[in-house]
C-alpha cells in the first residue's frame, strides 16, 4: 500500500510519444509530454493526459460471439484496432476508403483485469494531491454506451469508483482539521461568502431535509451495469477498511482548517437541473432548470446551484444516493441502465485561516453520457431527443478540442473554438484554457458490433492527447478569493489583500485631513500637476497607439490593395490570353473553312498528272493520225490521173473511187472535229480568265477580312469582352453573307471558280478530256476506223 507522504512527494510520470496511426491525427513534435515542468519560464505546459480502459466481455457478449480479437492492447501505451467483418470499417476498407487497423496511443492503458484502486493509484492520484494543494482539476469519462463509464466513476461497494476514492482521500487529509460551522460558503465560481445566522440554518435545514428524505431501504446507487450498487453501510465499511489499509495523503502540520462543499447536477436535454433538489410532490410538475452565468472575471458558474457542506464519508455516500436517485436514466437495447445525461460532480475545498478564507479548490468529475447510434439502441420518442441532445453535445466538445489542437499547431491561424455553443463546453472553458488541469478517461468495451462508434471514440481521444495545456506557474487559483457578504457585495475585510501601495495611499490620505489649509492647498496643487501630467501621458499614449493602429490599418490597406491590383493583372491576362485564343480559333476557323471550299472545288474537276500526261499522248497519236490522213488524201487525188492515162485496170476503178469518197468524208468529219476544238479551246480560255478574276476577288477579300481580325486584335486591348464578342457576332455575321455572296456568284457563273493552282493543273483544265465529250468519242472512233480500212484497202 501506499506511505502517506507517496503522492505528495509522486513524480508525475512521462510517457514517450508514440506516432499515431495516419488514420488519426499524427502527434507533433512539438507537443511535450505530459506534465512537463519547464523551470526558469512563468508558465508551464503539459499535453491533456488520457487514458484507456477497456471493458471485459459479459456472458451474454461472449454467447453472442462479440470476441473477435477487435481491440488488441500491445503495450501500456499502444493498442490495435482491427475491423471486424460486417463493420462500415471493413466495407469502405474493401472498397479502398480507409485502412482495417489502427493504431493508437494514450497515456496509459488499463486492460480488463485492472481493478479500481489500479486505476486511481495510476490516473488521478496526483490531482488528487494537486487539489489539496490548491489547484482546480477535472476529470471526466468519455465512450459510448454500455462501455463502464458509470462503473469507473461509481463502482461498486466491493470496488469503489474515482469518486468515492477521491472524496476518501480528502477527508483522510483534513482529518482533525475540519471547519465546523457553516459560515463561509463558496460563492460564485472562485469567491467565497460569509452567511448570517439566517443563511447558516436555511443551510442546515436543506442539509437535514435532504439526509430526511434518505432511507436505508432506499435504491442503491445506479452504476453502469444493473448489478453495480452502492450502498451506504457497505460503502462505508469498504471505505473503512480502505482507509485503514492505504493513506492517500498526509496532513500538512499548521493551523488552517477545512472546509467541503459538494454539488451534484446534471445537463439534461441541454437543461441543467440539480440533483441535490428534493423531488417534486406531483410528477405533472417539471423540474425547475438553472442557468449557466459569467461572473466578473468571465468564469462560467451554474446560477442557484445547491452546496451542500459535508464531514464524513457516511454524508457524502447519502449524497451520492441522493443525487443518482434523481438522475435520468432509461433502459435500451444495449444497456439496461443508461445514462440519459451528463452528471457532475463537484467538490470544493475551502482552506480557511480564522475567519479568512485562503483559498478555494475545485475538484470535478464528469459522468458523460454515452454516444450512441439510435438503429442500434431502438430509441424512439423521448429516448430519440435525448440521444440527439447527447450526440450534438459530445460533437460540440470534439469541435472544441480540435479547435484547441489546431490553434496550438497552427499558431498563425487562430479558429474559433464553440465553447458557448453547449453547456458542457461553456463549463469546462476555463480549465482547458488553463485554469486547472484535466484529465479523459477513455473508456471502450471490446464488443465487433460497436466497432464504429469505438473507433470514432479513439479518434476522439487521439486529438484530445495533442491539446497542451497552458498552466501559469501562479495560477490565479493560488490567489486569495474575494469575500463577500450575505448580500453579495465585498466586505471590508478586503483590506488585508490590498498592495502595500494601496495601504499607503490610504494612510496618506488619512494623514491630510489633519493638514492645514497651505499645505492641503499645496497637496492639491501637486496632486493636480500630477494629474495633468498623468494625463498628458495617457493622451500621448492614447495618441501612438492610434498612431500604432493607423500605421497597422494602413499596411493592411495597401497590402490589402496590393493583392487586389494583382489578381486584376492576372484577371486581365488571363482575359487577354483567352481573347487571344478566340481570336486565333476564329482565324483558323476561316483558314479551315475557306481551305475546305477550295478542296471541294478542286475534287470535282481534279484530273491526275499521270492521265494528264496519257491524254497529251493520246492527242499527239491523233496529230499524227490526221497528218498520215491528209497524205494519204493528197496520193488520192493524185492517183485518178495516174489511172486515166494508163487505162488499163478498168475493174478498179468503181471501188477506187468509194475509197476515195470515204476518204473525203473522213477529211470532211475531221476538219470539224478540228473547227469544234478550237472553240472548244477558246470557250475554256474565257473560263480560266473568269476564274482567275473570281479567284483574285476572293482573295481580296480573304485579305481583307485578315486586316480586319487584326485591328479587331488591337483594338481588343482597350474594348471589353462583350463588345469584341458582339463584334466577333457581327463579323461572323458578315462572313456568312460573304459565303453566301461567293455560293450565288458560283451558281450565276457558267463555269464553276477553280482555284489557282499549278502550271500542270491550268494547262489540264484547258484541254479536255476526250473520254469526257462527244467529239473526243468521235475522234476515237474514227482512229479506230482508219487503220481497219488501211487494212481492207491493203
Amino acid at each position: 500500500m501506499t506511505t502517506p507522504s507517496d503522492l505528495t512527494n509522486e513524480q508525475t510520470v512521462q510517457m514517450q510519444p508514440v506516432a499515431v496511426d495516419s488514420t488519426c491525427v499524427d502527434l507533433p513534435a512539438s507537443i511535450l509530454h505530459a506534465e512537463k515542468e519547464m523551470p526558469g519560464r512563468a508558465e508551464q505546459q503539459q499535453s491533456l493526459r488520457v487514458y484507456l480502459r477497456v471493458r471485459p466481455f459479459s456472458k451474454e457478449e461472449l454467447a453472442d460471439n462479440e470476441d473477435q480479437s477487435c481491440v488488441v492492447i500491445e503495450s501500456r501505451q499502444t493498442v490495435m484496432l482491427h475491423a471486424p467483418k460486417g463493420s462500415a470499417t471493413m466495407k469502405s476498407s474493401e472498397r479502398g476508403i480507409g485502412l482495417p487497423s489502427h493504431k493508437f496511443t494514450f497515456s496509459q492503458i488499463f486492460g480488463p483485469e485492472t481493478t479500481q484502486a489500479e486505476l486511481f493509484q495510476d490516473t488521478i492520484k496526483s490531482q488528487v494531491s494537486e487539489f489539496l494543494d490548491g489547484k482546480n482539476a477535472l476529470i471526466f469519462s468519455y465512450g459510448v454506451t454500455n462501455a463502464g463509464k458509470t462503473y469507473t466513476i461509481l463502482g461498486t461497494p466491493k470496488e469503489p469508483g474515482l469518486l468515492p476514492q477521491v472524496l476518501d482521500a480528502t477527508f483522510q487529509y483534513i482529518a482533525g482539521r475540519q471547519y465546523e460551522a457553516m459560515d463561509l460558503k463558496p460563492y460564485l465560481r472562485n469567491d467565497a461568502q460569509c452567511l448570517g445566522p439566517d443563511q447558516i440554518k436555511q443551510e442546515r435545514s436543506a442539509k437535514t431535509a435532504i439526509f430526511a428524505s434518505f432511507k436505508e431501504d432506499c435504491d442503491p446507487v445506479r452504476g453502469s451495469g444493473g448489478s453495480n450498487s452502492l450502498s451506504s453501510p457497505a460503502i462505508g465499511l469498504s471505505f473503512s477498511s480502505l482507509s485503514c489499509e492505504q493513506t492517500v495523503v498526509s496532513s500538512p502540520l499548521g493551523s488552517s482548517q477545512f472546509a467541503l462543499w459538494v454539488s451534484y447536477f446534471e445537463i439534461y436535454n441541454e437543461s441543467v437541473y440539480d440533483l441535490l433538489q428534493p423531488p417534486l410532490c406531483s410528477k405533472s410538475k417539471k423540474r425547475a432548470g438553472l442557468r449557466v452565468c459569467e461572473d466578473a472575471a468571465g468564469d462560467t458558474y451554474v446560477r442557484d446551484l445547491k452546496w451542500i457542506h459535508i464531514k464524513n464519508m457516511e454524508e457524502a455516500c447519502k449524497l451520492l444516493r441522493f443525487g443518482n436517485r434523481n438522475r435520468s436514466a432509461a433502459a435500451t437495447k444495449m444497456n439496461q441502465s443508461s445514462s440519459r445525461s451528463h452528471s457532475i460532480f463537484t467538490m470544493k475545498l475551502l482552506k480557511i485561516d480564522g475567519s479568512t478564507v485562503q483559498r478555494v479548490s475545485e475538484f470535478s468529475l464528469c459522468d458523460l453520457a454515452g454516444s450512441e447510434r439510435c438503429n442500434k439502441t431502438n430509441t424512439f420518442g423521448e429516448r430519440l431527443k435525448e440521444a440527439g441532445n447527447i450526440n450534438n453535445s459530445l460533437l460540440i466538445l470534439g469541435k472544441c478540442i480540435t479547435a484547441l489542437r489546431n490553434n496550438q499547431t497552427d499558431r498563425m491561424k487562430n479558429s474559433y473554438i464553440p465553447f458557448r455553443e453547449s453547456k458542457l463546453t461553456k463549463l469546462f472553458q476555463a480549465v482547458f484554457c488553463g485554469k486547472g488541469r484535466a484529465s479523459l478517461i477513455v473508456n471502450i468495451n471490446q464488443c465487433a458490433s460497436t466497432y464504429d462508434e469505438t473507433l470514432h471514440v479513439m479518434k476522439f481521444s487521439a486529438a484530445a492527447k495533442q491539446v497542451v495545456q497552458v498552466i501559469p506557474a501562479k495560477s490565479l487559483e493560488s490567489l486569495a478569493p474575494r469575500l463577500v457578504g450575505r448580500d453579495g457585495k465585498p466586505l471590508e475585510a478586503l483590506k488585508s489583500y490590498l498592495s502595500e501601495e494601496e495601504l499607503l495611499d490610504e494612510e496618506d490620505e488619512a494623514d491630510m485631513s489633519i493638514l492645514p489649509q497651505n499645505e492641503l492647498l499645496n497637496v492639491i496643487e501637486s496632486l493636480r500637476a500630477k494629474l495633468l501630467a498623468e494625463r498628458r501621458k495617457n493622451l500621448v499614449q492614447e495618441m501612438e497607439i492610434r498612431k500604432e493602429m493607423g500605421d497597422a490599418m494602413l499596411q493592411q490597406l495597401m497590402e490589402s490593395e496590393e493583392l487586389r491590383s494583382r489578381q486584376m493583372e492576372e484577371l486581365k491576362e488571363s482575359y487577354q490570353e483567352r481573347l487571344e485564343n478566340t481570336f486565333d480559333m476564329y482565324k483558323d476557323a476561316i483558314k479551315e473553312h475557306a481551305y475546305q471550299c477550295a478542296m471541294n472545288r478542286v475534287e470535282d474537276d481534279y484530273v491526275p498528272v499521270e492521265e494528264f500526261i496519257a491524254e497529251q499522248e493520246n492527242a499527239e497519236a491523233l496529230r499524227r493520225e490526221l497528218s498520215e490522213l491528209k497524205s494519204l488524201v493528197s496520193t488520192a487525188r493524185r492517183a485518178p490521173v495516174l489511172d486515166q492515162s494508163c487505162q488499163t485496170q478498168s475493174s478498179t476503178d468503181t471501188a477506187g473511187d468509194d475509197r476515195w469518197k470515204r476518204l473525203y468524208k473522213e477529211k470532211c468529219a475531221i476538219e470539224k472535229m478540228c473547227e469544234d476544238k478550237q472553240q472548244l479551246i477558246l470557250a475554256l480560255e474565257q473560263r480560266l480568265l473568269d476564274l482567275n478574276e473570281t479567284h483574285h476577288t476572293l482573295k481580296d477579300d480573304f485579305l481583307q477580312k485578315c486586316a480586319d481580325l487584326e485591328a479587331l486584335q488591337r483594338k481588343a486591348e482597350t474594348n471589353s469582352i462583350h463588345d469584341l464578342l458582339r463584334e466577333n457576332a457581327d463579323k461572323d455575321n458578315e462572313i456568312a453573307s460573304l459565303k453566301a455572296e461567293c455560293c450565288k456568284l458560283s451558281q450565276k457563273s457558267s463555269v464553276p471558280p477553280k482555284t489557282k493552282r499549278g502550271l500542270l493543273s491550268n494547262i489540264r483544265e484547258s484541254v479536255t478530256s476526250p473520254g469526257k465529250s462527244a467529239i473526243g468519242r468521235t475522234l476515237r472512233k474514227t482512229v479506230r476506223a482508219t487503220p481497219s480500212k488501211h487494212k481492207l484497202s491493203s
